[in-house]
């Protein structure tokens, strides 16, 4: 028996149906190099409608695969996904060393204006930074910028 036919879903996520009106939204492919956080969120994101439904979530998200993601997935054992839970558990155990590293708002006194760099890139490059950045306090970018 081959790797690929061995599949590590349960009987009961493989001979699970697509709801009749199911239609497949576009997804980009993981190939194991990206962040993975931001693939599981766009893809629950893309998924909310059929988030109850594990055999159609684990089994379109097999799909998304690509690469080294896809070689992985088939070095499951057979049988040992039973849901998109324990799917997206094992999945973020494998590729945790890709997640974002988070910055914080006082990442931005880092972001100093280079010898050579004009006013107008370094302001440009400050704000790159600043966006980035989730929920970055303003008074603290204000403090950051005018150093």
């Amino acid at each position: 028996m081959t790797n690929i036919s061995r599949s590590p879903f349960t009987d009961e996520i493989e001979q699970g149906e697509p709801p009749h009106e199911f239609s497949m939204p576009h997804f980009t492919s993981f190939k194991g190099d990206k962040d993975l956080e931001r693939h599981l969120k766009r893809y629950r994101i893309a998924m909310i409608l059929y988030r109850n439904n594990d055999d159609l979530m684990c089994k379109i998200f097999a799909t998304i695969l690509q690469g080294e993601a896809q070689d992985w997935f088939y070095t499951l054992p057979p049988q040992s996904i039973r849901n998109f839970y324990k799917l997206s558990l094992v999945f973020t155990k494998k590729y945790s060393s890709y997640r974002s590293i988070k910055k914080k708002s006082d990442h931005l006194f880092d972001v100093k204006k280079n010898l050579k760099e004009s006013l107008r890139d370094y302001v440009r490059r400050f704000k790159v930074e600043k966006v980035r950045i989730v929920g970055c306090n303003d008074s603290i970018a204000r403090a950051a910028f005018q150093k």
